[in-house]
């Protein structure tokens, strides 16, 4: 039936929108870059497919894939915003495997944009202006 792939469907597309707008923030989004978004949501759902419970975490789930794959081709991001001196750091996804996932800043405890939204905590994104 329709209806039980619709949900599916819709929180693949929905984690693979959130995950490349925080990556055109980042200016990131390169072709390659984006074929690691594609290749985390044939991932996922699978994974979905074999858990239908865990279709509220694809979103955070893609986000911390494209995070792990780019660590290994690209280096660390996002690169937190928030901490402006020190070593530079990543952002981290919280709830690790929950709804509703953040970009995290660990050393100075805040929460930094919801998965989606990096662009305004990047200082990049659409304005109206």
């Amino acid at each position: 039936m329709e209806s039980s792939v619709a949900p599916l469907e819709q929180a693949l597309h929905a984690a693979r929108a959130l995950v490349i707008a925080d990556l055109v923030a980042g200016e990131v989004a390169e072709a390659d870059v984006v074929s690691m978004v594609e290749e985390s949501v044939v991932q996922r759902r699978w994974w979905v497919e074999q858990w239908p419970e865990g279709v509220a975490y694809v979103a955070g789930l893609v986000a911390q894939d494209v995070q792990d794959a780019l660590l290994e081709t690209y280096g660390r991001w996002p690169l937190c915003p928030v901490c402006g001196d020190g070593d530079p750091h990543a952002l981290e996804i919280e709830p690790e495997l929950g709804p509703d996932p953040h970009w995290v800043c660990h050393k100075a405890g805040v929460s930094v944009a919801p998965v989606g939204a990096l662009g305004p905590a990047l200082g990049s994104g659409a304005t109206s202006s």
